[in-house]
């Protein structure tokens, strides 16, 4: 929840908010063996509809961003409107091999995103701010690894791997919500042509808008995997 809280106490004065932590984050889990945003977004509904909630407008960051995404393909009668931020849905395997990405491969993704050295950690560090500290003490790196990326860290994992291994542009569905993206123009994790290629793939049914904030106005949620859903 900390998260987000800046942008909770700005929608909460005009929208009914549900902020659930997806599988295998927070202490939400499965005994199930799917790992897929796919699954993550039926996981999703479910709540949705245990909860009496019908229609919602959804927002995503990063790998959030993938989980609404499928949520506004599966169910579009529910999913009004969509935010997808830094979200690189558009991700194809191919692009770490080409350059596109800081990683060349995916066991260098996975070490970089499920840290398990201070090292990777500064490196991930470094990649998901506008301004990265340049001192932080190596005693607080390692509690943010046992905090926050030991926990759950084999069934993560096979999140990544469900997420990049194989992916095309050429299999991802089309949408019809009308969706916002939002980008910072020197993100290191998902660069901007993702952006861009995200909103030519929604532009196919007329939907989409671009937003390029300036860096110094944006809050970046680091490898956040939140979702908002609102109502």
């Amino acid at each position: 929840m900390w998260q987000w809280s800046s942008q909770i106490r700005a929608f909460r004065g005009h929208f009914n908010l549900y902020v659930p932590d997806l599988i295998f984050f927070g202490k939400s889990y499965t005994t199930r063996p799917e790992r897929t945003e796919l699954f993550q977004a039926q996981c999703v509904m479910k709540l949705m509809e245990n909860l009496g909630v019908t229609k919602f407008h959804v927002v995503g960051v990063s790998y959030g961003g993938f989980v609404v995404y499928r949520l506004a393909q599966l169910y579009p009668n529910a999913v009004q409107k969509l935010t997808l931020v830094a979200a690189g849905v558009c991700l194809e395997e191919k692009d770490m091999e080409e350059g596109l990405l800081k990683v060349s491969d995916l066991a260098t993704a996975r070490s970089i995103l499920l840290p398990q050295t201070t090292a990777n950690l500064k490196t991930l560090m470094k990649l998901s701010f506008v301004k990265a500290p340049k001192m932080v003490p190596s005693c607080l790196l390692t509690d943010i690894i046992i905090n926050m990326f030991a926990d759950r860290r084999d069934e993560r994992v096979e999140l990544v791997n469900h997420l990049i291994a194989g992916r095309k542009v050429s299999d991802l569905p089309v949408i019809h919500q009308k969706t916002l993206i939002i980008w910072v123009e020197h993100d290191q994790i998902f660069p901007l042509e993702l952006g861009n290629r995200l909103k030519r793939s929604c532009e196919k049914s007329g939907v989409s808008q671009l937003c390029l904030p300036r860096e110094r106005d944006v809050i970046k949620l680091g490898m956040t995997c939140r979702v908002v859903i609102k109502t």
